[in-house]
């Protein structure tokens, strides 16, 4: 018997309310030059602190030990799946965060656009974060001038900012594929390839992505900053036991940018939409509070500053995430988590594969009689350091939602 079906066996629907507030990219390292301390450590949160007192805290791992997780597996295994075994394409989550209904056999590509000098080097692989209007006069150039390649439909639909998604919709099309993303400057966009070279509708695919390059850059020449493209995540959509079949739990996400809305679609959540800002996410829990029992709220800037190099942006993004959380805390939700789906250091300006810090909070918790959330606090709680996929099932544990297990 799997240890998924004995949770399931054990499940009881007592209407607990949960709520998983994922600050992404959270954690991080204290250097020499920030005087030994971490943005969390450095932020003023009083509301954090007060919370603190009667919590649990710990780290999690997000995939494995050494392993420097994507958002996509940081959220998987947030939400109790292991990031390990179910794989899931960023190009994939941007697309059904947009809105997009995937078809049985499209790629789906999560693209952003880039700066390239006159070697056809990438100098910026963000484009200076150029704004979402300047993306979406792109995409309508690029949308206009190519709809199809080869015997494949092509759908560009914009994101946020530098973000986009294409769309590669024919027969006789696989995933995955590897990115085109060097995933650093000073190189040239990279060549996709199948991760399975036997896979003939793999093949297929990257003689594709590798057509539309070759249709697309001449469109962007001379418009610096954006005058390239990167891909990542290039995959076909995969079938997965949905969130409430899991976990008997009606969910709702209260993100902003599409790919966290495509991630939790994916599990099957309910997106909310229109939310502007981390007090707007919170005010709508409590207008929702009564229809779902599991609450995940995402709040992107401490990731965004953290890949900036940015400490002071990143503190300040934690102070702000703090003086909206009374909004939610209004409402006593039976179980409180709040973590980063990965670590993302100023020091390294990128993920890493440091453990995040984790606090959780309920009446049944227990206090570990720490009097600040910050990473040196959670080195020595009781949850101690345990997989990210294993949050969701202490989260249940501390709403008494389990049975007793055995005689």
């Amino acid at each position: 018997m799997s240890v998924d079906s004995i949770y399931s066996d054990l499940t009881l629907k007592n209407g607990a309310k949960m709520a998983l507030l994922v600050m992404d990219g959270l954690g991080d390292i204290a250097t020499k030059d920030t005087d030994y301390k971490t943005p969390l450590e450095a932020a003023n949160t009083p509301n954090l602190d007060a919370l603190s007192k009667d919590s649990a805290m710990g780290r999690l791992i997000p995939a494995a030990h050494g392993i420097t997780p994507g958002s996509g597996p940081g959220h998987l295994g947030l939400f109790g799946y292991d990031p390990l075994e179910v794989e899931v394409g960023r190009g994939v989550i941007e697309a059904l965060g947009l809105g997009i209904k995937l078809e049985p056999g499209d790629i789906a590509a999560r693209a952003n656009f880039c700066s390239l000098d006159t070697n056809a080097l990438v100098t910026d692989r963000r484009a200076g974060r150029i704004e979402t209007e300047l993306c979406e006069e792109r995409c309508a150039i690029l949308s206009e001038k190519i709809k199809r390649i080869m015997d494949a439909e092509v759908i560009i639909r914009p994101g946020k900012g530098h973000r986009f998604v294409v769309i590669f919709r024919g027969a006789d099309l696989a995933g995955p594929l590897s990115d085109t993303d060097p995933h650093r400057e000073g190189f040239p966009i990279a060549e996709t390839q199948p991760e399975n070279s036997n896979c003939d509708k793999s093949k297929k695919a990257a003689q594709i992505i590798g057509e539309f390059y070759k249709a697309a850059l001449p469109l962007l020449q001379g418009m610096e900053p954006a005058n390239g493209f990167l891909m990542r995540g290039i995959a076909h959509q995969p079938d997965i036991p949905t969130f409430d079949v899991r976990y008997s739990m009606r969910a709702a996400c209260l993100a902003i940018y599409p790919m966290y809305k495509g991630l939790a679609q994916l599990v099957g959540m309910t997106k909310i939409e229109g939310l502007q800002d981390i007090s707007e996410q919170f005010q709508k829990c409590i207008e929702l509070y009564n229809d779902y029992e599991y609450f995940f709220v995402h709040h992107k800037y401490t990731d965004m500053y953290g890949e900036d190099g940015n400490f002071e942006a990143k503190t300040k993004a934690i102070e702000d995430f703090d003086a909206a959380l009374p909004i939610l805390l209004e409402k006593k939700p039976d179980v409180i988590a709040i973590t980063g789906d990965h670590s993302t250091p100023c020091a390294l300006k990128g993920h890493s594969w440091h453990p995040q810090p984790v606090l959780l909070y309920s009446a049944n918790s227990g206090s570990d009689k720490l009097d600040r959330f910050t990473e040196t606090n959670c080195n020595s709680g009781s949850l101690g350091i345990i997989e990210a996929k294993h949050l969701i099932r202490l989260m249940q544990a501390n709403a008494l939602m389990f049975d007793k297990f055995g005689a």
